[in-house]
């Protein structure tokens, strides 16, 4: 079977420099080629795990060699992936500057074919030989640790065959230990806990019954209840398994062993101080001891036992939380009660399964340090790729991922044709296609959202107006944030999608506007001017403003109706439409709240009576000859009323007055009109 070739990435912006090295190492390598450092950077993202070398020219145009050793740095490539320098600069700040970012070589043009070849196989055996050290260290490390988690489990499985429980107790401890540790550094930041540290107590909490080895299985495996004498034997497991641990003098001060032996002996204290041996409380019991406690509590209630059946999860949580299996940290039943549906599947799924899932995650450890099965999966996952960016431009999305590391933008080339951008953007946060692509407030808006996701609920949304082409049009993003592991907030990158959603919300916003204009006149209607006046007289940002509000109708409105029609009188209701807007500034709340009857609503400083004869004025006149005046009632805040119902009632009763004293006038509310419109619904 033929030997995969190596692979070299040649980057150059002169065509006839790249063809030369072309022609040296053809032969030899399967070679890629980039016209500039932007190019370069985008290859290396897509093929990481395939190239073994990287040919680098120095001064080139949007991204030159040392800004691509920078991103290589920050990516972390260049521990992975050597560079040789190509140049025909010969200067020494030149070549200590691109030794400095990392470069394994130096070549100066022009270019002698046996040094180039030479040069280029000595550095791809080197970092062959060097991987090939790190995954024999790394192997040894895993074997390491696969051994200690194997010594962990026989030792932790003896405990529970001589116990007469199956060895699901300890995996399922392990499992709900793990999760509820995971709950509680998403709730607090308290106990401070690492990925590390998380992994070691859920290890850990796998000896947390050890002690019971000194048990006579009599006790141990009795069915019935157990005498007052028994149950003082059986409390002494935890002191002893302590004591066992406490004993290991050549390992004594490793740290798992310190957590093994908090967990065994203090994983029976509660905290109201009424557990054992000690009698510890609250926070003086460590944490990984409490956390196994409650752990231990719960599958000891959902499993079957030689005493007693199994209860089902809701059972179990009513139990812990009805305190009928002692005291413990209400942060952790929080923990609990958040983590339990996901505990039931889970637990489910291992007892079914355990050994499966040990097969699948040495299947996963095999591929991944194997460098055939990478590129494989590679393969399979740029086709899958390709099947998605082909159904995404099917659908008109816009797909796009961020590369944290690399600080490199990639859009679907679909998208960024529609978006009117590049493909490929570095430094996406400062780049004036994106910001210019964006409101400001609205990319702060969508960055938020990123920063705040969390890997429980991962997936984010938001509409927002996108510049595109110099024309506005309406876009849904949806995105997903990733993580290390996805259980640190390390962010990595983001994978999303933009959705073209223009038409929709066009007609959304049309119908939201249909809902409070009124059709006949375009002013707001009576049930949205109450809403805006209830708003603004309930925000409480406007203690030093005076308002007016300024109820009136048109005098004997019904003749005209009853001589000219219903189709004259809606042109004289629009007519009178036209004079309020052309009257009453933009910040003004002006509506049609019934038939000829009209609402201004306005903010005035000084000179309210001007301002009002103004208004009053410009509304009387004519239309094709029918006169038109209108009677006014008018209402002050804060003096005549502090909300909009009172303030209504009030103008509603100076527009009485004003009806009383012959129409065509209008009307300040004052106190001594509070007896008009007695009995008369003041809601408006």
């Amino acid at each position: 079977m033929m030997k995969a070739r190596d692979k070299v990435l040649i980057v150059d912006d002169s065509d006839i420099n790249r063809s030369l090295l072309a022609d040296m190492l053809a032969q030899d390598y399967e070679l890629l080629e980039a016209a500039n450092g932007l190019e370069a950077v985008t290859i290396m993202s897509q093929q990481y795990n395939e190239i073994s070398l990287v040919l680098l020219d120095i001064v080139m145009p949007m991204m030159d060699g040392f800004e691509v050793l920078a991103s290589m740095n920050k990516a972390g490539y260049i521990d992975h992936i050597p560079v040789i320098m190509i140049s025909a600069e010969t200067s020494s700040a030149y070549i200590d500057h691109a030794y400095d970012l990392g470069a394994a070589e130096y070549i100066s043009r022009p270019f002698d074919e046996k040094t180039v070849k030479r040069r280029v196989k000595n550095t791809i055996m080197l970092y062959a030989k060097q991987k090939y050290l790190e995954n024999m260290v790394t192997e040894q490390l895993l074997e390491k640790e696969k051994n200690n988690l194997v010594m962990v489990e026989i030792l932790s499985h003896i405990v529970e065959f001589r116990n007469g429980e199956s060895g699901l107790h300890v995996m399922h401890i392990r499992v709900i230990t793990e999760a509820l540790l995971k709950q509680l550094c998403r709730m607090t930041d308290r106990y401070n806990l690492t990925t590390e540290q998380i992994a070691m107590i859920s290890n850990a909490s796998a000896l947390h019954d050890i002690g019971k080895i000194s048990i006579p299985e009599s006790i141990l495996n009795k069915p019935g209840k157990l005498t007052p004498q028994e149950y003082a034997v059986i409390k002494t497991h935890s002191a002893i398994g302590a004591e066992m641990l406490e004993k290991i003098h050549y390992f004594e001060t490793e740290k798992l062993v310190q957590v093994a032996r908090d967990i065994c002996r203090w994983h029976h204290e509660r905290y109201d101080g009424r557990g054992y041996p000690d009698g510890l409380k609250g926070e003086e019991i460590p944490i990984s001891a409490q956390v196994v406690s409650l752990a231990d509590v719960y599958d000891a209630l959902v499993s079957v036992r030689v005493y007693k059946a199994a209860y089902t999860h809701e059972e179990a949580m009513q139990m812990i939380f009805n305190g009928e299996c002692g005291t413990f940290n209400p942060l952790l039943l929080e923990c609990l009660k958040e983590a339990g549906p996901t505990l039931k599947k889970e637990l489910k799924i291992r007892s079914l399964s355990g050994a499966s899932r040990i097969e699948l995650q040495d299947m996963a450890r095999n591929l991944i340090q194997s460098g055939n099965a990478s590129n494989r999966t590679l393969a399979l996952l740029e086709q899958e790729r390709t099947k998605y960016q082909f159904f995404a431009s099917m659908s008109k999305e816009i797909q796009f991922e961020y590369n944290f590391h690399s600080d490199l933008l990639s859009i679907s080339e679909w998208g960024s044709a529609q978006l009117g951008i590049n493909e490929v953007i570095m430094h996406p946060l400062k780049d004036s296609q994106i910001l210019n692509l964006f409101d400001s407030a609205d990319f702060n808006d969508f960055l938020t959202k990123i920063r705040t996701a969390e890997p429980e609920n991962p997936i984010l949304s938001g509409t927002y107006p996108l510049n595109i082409k110099g024309v506005s049009r309406w876009f849904k993003v949806v995105a997903r944030p990733l993580w290390v592991m996805e259980e640190s907030s390390e962010l990595t990158g983001v994978i999303g999608k933009f959705i073209d959603v223009h038409d929709e919300q066009i007609e959304l916003d049309q119908l939201k506007q249909m809902a409070k204009i009124d059709s006949l006149t375009g002013l707001y209607n009576r049930a949205y001017a109450k809403r805006a006046l209830d708003t603004i007289l309930n925000t409480g940002g406007h203690a030093s403003q005076n308002f007016a509000l300024l109820v009136f109708d048109i005098d004997f409105f019904k003749s005209a109706n009853d001589e000219y029609g219903h189709l004259f009188g809606d042109q004289v209701l629009a007519n009178i439409a036209r004079r309020i807007q052309a009257n009453v500034r933009k910040s003004d709340i002006s509506a049609r709240i019934g038939g000829d009857e009209f609402l201004i609503f306005m903010e005035y400083k000084d000179h309210l009576e001007q301002m009002i004869e103004r208004i009053f004025q410009a509304l009387n006149g004519s239309y094709q000859g029918y006169d038109i005046t209108v009677s006014m009632g008018v209402a002050c805040f804060p003096q005549d009323g502090l909300d909009y119902l009172t303030l209504f009632h009030h103008a509603d009763q100076a527009l009485y007055a004003a009806k009383r004293r012959g129409r065509r006038q209008y009307c300040l509310y004052e106190s001594s009109m509070q007896d008009l419109l007695t009995g008369v619904s003041a809601e408006a």
